[in-house]
């Protein structure tokens, strides 16, 4: 990494709006390397459905993060910050500067802010309110919140599934709401400063919606179809976030 560089460069930005493109071209500029934060490009039977950066584009610069993980894994935020304290280690070893690229917020958020200290969930904690998400649906684990952390359930809106599973989990095993969690000293961040150059691409809505419509059509023309039904027949959990991919329940 030269003289003046910034520590780090993220991308952010909507799906299909050209941040891999932009990322390999910063990378190309300034001798950096780039590193995967989007949540199902993590996982390796996904390279087409998640849109992942092409082989010839990873010879042409270091890329991490990609495809490093098995759908037979629920991989987590605090997985992944790990992977990437690692990644980033071996890239600043090499003297490039690391690009950030993806997706998913919560692992920038993580990434500058830190994790909150929540202990580990036990395995039939977490089995136990993803069974009752499938039977019962949504409604009912959010009436189970607000009688359970009445708090946590003045923060959550009533359809998002994945935060009502996630309160109800830490409030069973800890005894403490997620909210008092949050308020706890995080870890350090990986990323703090202003010598981090933080990107957004934007491109206009209805342009967005036209790349996604021929985003699907090549991924349909490149084997789509046949990744989901190469991934089905490992008959891996519904439940773990690989299967819930967009474009997986879509096309099975």
């Amino acid at each position: 990494m030269s003289a003046g560089s910034p520590r780090a460069i993220l991308i952010a930005g909507p799906t299909a709006s050209g941040k891999s493109s932009a990322a390999l071209k910063l990378a190309l500029a300034c001798n950096g390397a780039i590193i995967n934060a989007d949540s199902m490009q993590v996982y390796r039977q996904l390279r087409i459905l998640s849109a992942r950066p092409g082989e010839d584009d990873e010879a042409l610069v270091p890329h991490y993060l990609y495809g490093s993980v098995s759908a037979a894994q629920a991989y987590s935020t605090g997985m992944w910050v790990e992977d990437v304290a690692a990644a980033l280690e071996t890239v600043w070893s090499q003297g490039r500067t690391p690009i950030i690229v993806g997706g998913t917020g919560l692992y920038f958020y993580a990434l500058e802010k830190g994790l909150s200290p929540v202990p580990d969930i036990a395995v039939e904690v977490r089995e136990k309110w993803r069974e009752k998400l499938a039977t019962q649906g949504v409604g009912a684990l959010y009436d189970a919140l607000k009688t359970l952390d009445s708090d946590m359930a003045e923060r959550l809106k009533p359809n998002d599934s994945q935060r009502i599973v996630r309160a109800l989990e830490v409030i069973e095993a800890t005894g403490v709401s997620l909210s008092q969690w949050h308020a706890r000293d995080r870890s350090t961040p990986l990323l703090a400063g202003n010598d981090i150059v933080r990107l957004v691409v934007s491109v206009d809505r209805q342009e967005v919606y036209r790349r996604c419509e021929r985003r699907l059509d090549t991924m349909i023309e490149r084997g789509g179809l046949d990744e989901v039904r190469d991934l089905l027949a490992l008959k891996l959990d519904p439940r773990l976030p690989a299967m819930k991919a967009l474009g997986v329940p879509q096309l099975s």
